[in-house]
């Protein structure tokens, strides 16, 4: 059960690049069918869900994953409801869900209330959950080390990750490892306002694979990197005027990533840009978050 996922470019970014004295690559996620890398585990999520014979699934979500779910739900002939957190969503992201026949509910609450509700569903047999806490979500996922072995013939130096519920950090090493080609060492960004950051699809303040993303980093000898969100948002505006590419405005943090950990050219720093500019399309003030 498909709608043409994965087989994402990566992509050379020579004038950051140079800007930054590394040797940049960029991972382009959003070319997936809803924009983003959830794309690659819902396809497996999804037809997994057909084949045990379930009727319905649940997400909790602050945008990519409930558009992503409802579009493979729609796929799939199957239910789809969405446990959103008020306040804290992508606008865009959720029309697109709506728009796919999704049924979407606000939780009074953080991202965590409306994951711990939708786990609460899937304990009384009704909906199959379809957040990263399902493994079939990261079975798919991990195909985008993959695509990046295939082109560049070894892992890069560096791959530099966002890190919200720590899900893709996961499935990236799970395919670095599977592979057996060797691991980069993994820089996984988040927001120093990881709670009330403007980048809403990182506002988790408990990351659910907390303990497994410290123990990948451990054998990728990489590390956590704290950013203010005024630096996540000028790494925006550098990718989509320097590269022409507009990432989700929220989840790319290559370049705070690339200028907090390195000062020398490395050969082949890959940076994963796991959506679109489209998530977020209201402005945002810097003055907001400033303290």
């Amino acid at each position: 059960m498909t709608l043409g996922e994965g087989g994402t470019p990566l992509l050379p970014a020579p004038r950051l690049s140079a800007r930054l004295d590394l040797d940049i690559w960029l991972k382009c996620e959003g070319a997936n069918p809803t924009g983003s890398f959830k794309d690659r585990g819902m396809t497996v999520a999804l037809s997994k869900a057909l084949e045990e014979g379930r009727r319905a699934v649940v997400c909790a979500s602050t945008g990519n994953t409930a558009a992503s779910a409802a579009a493979y739900a729609a796929r799939a002939g199957l239910p789809a409801l969405v446990l959103q957190p008020a306040g804290a969503v992508a606008l865009g992201k959720l029309a697109q869900a709506r728009a796919l026949g999704a049924r979407v509910l606000e939780v009074r609450g953080s991202f965590e209330q409306a994951l711990a509700a939708a786990r609460q569903l899937t304990e009384r047999g009704t909906h199959v959950l379809v957040n990263s806490l399902n493994p079939y979500r990261l079975e798919g996922q991990k195909t985008a080390a993959f695509e990046i072995l295939e082109e560049l013939g070894a892992p890069p130096a560096v791959l530099a990750l966002p890190y919200g519920g720590g899900g893709n950090t996961r499935a990236y090493v799970m395919g670095f490892e599977e592979a057996g080609a060797g691991l980069p060492r993994v820089v996984a960004v988040e927001s120093s306002l990881r709670a009330e950051t403007a980048a809403s699809a990182i506002r988790i303040s408990a990351p659910v694979h907390a303990p497994e993303v410290e123990e990948a980093l451990e054998r990728t000898a990489g590390l956590i990197a704290k950013v203010s969100d005024e630096a996540l948002l000028e790494a925006w505006r550098a990718l989509a005027q320097r590269r022409g590419s507009s990432a989700s405005r929220p989840r790319q943090p290559g370049g705070p990533g690339s200028r907090t950990h390195s000062s020398r050219r490395v050969r082949g720093w890959s940076a994963s840009s796991p959506g679109t500019g489209s998530r977020t399309p209201r402005p945002w003030s810097a003055s907001r978050h400033r303290r």
